[in-house]
């Protein structure tokens, strides 16, 4: 794993990385950057699907280049280091069944969510050091 921390705005990545962020089961994504990845990525078709039936926590769900974490129940909760682990494992699953190779993010539940960035950052980099996957993480502001 290749793991980097840039000052850059995540949206002007290049197309060959999938961008991740973090999202409640409801997949209401009403703020943050969230509303971005909304907008930008049309994920109409993963709330859509929570409409149905709530995405499942722990759980990451792939809309074409965007890597949606689940890792709480609804858009108000805060999700927990347990939560949020079981999802980065998750999209390590999905990037090594998907032969993904490059993958971008903000600090994945640390802006709204509240989580530590020092911690989240261990998480991540545990979960996927044993793998070819180049991670870089995108502080905008």
């Amino acid at each position: 794993m290749d793991f980097k921390e840039i000052k850059k705005d995540l949206f002007t990545m290049t197309e060959d990385y999938d961008l991740a962020h973090c999202i409640s089961a409801d997949a209401k994504m009403g703020a943050g950057i969230a509303v971005e990845f909304r907008k930008r990525f049309k994920l109409k078709s993963l709330q859509d699907m929570a409409d149905k039936s709530p995405l499942e926590i722990g759980k990451c769900y792939r809309v074409g280049r965007a890597l949606n974490l689940i890792t709480k129940s609804k858009y108000w909760h805060k999700p927990t280091y347990e939560s949020l682990t079981q999802a980065v494992v998750s999209m390590k699953e999905l990037c090594l069944a998907e032969g993904i190779t490059k993958l971008a993010m903000p600090q994945i539940g640390c802006g709204l969510d509240k989580l530590q960035w020092g911690k989240v950052r261990e998480i991540i980099t545990e979960v996927f050091e044993d793998t070819e996957v180049e991670i870089i993480v995108c502080h905008y502001r």
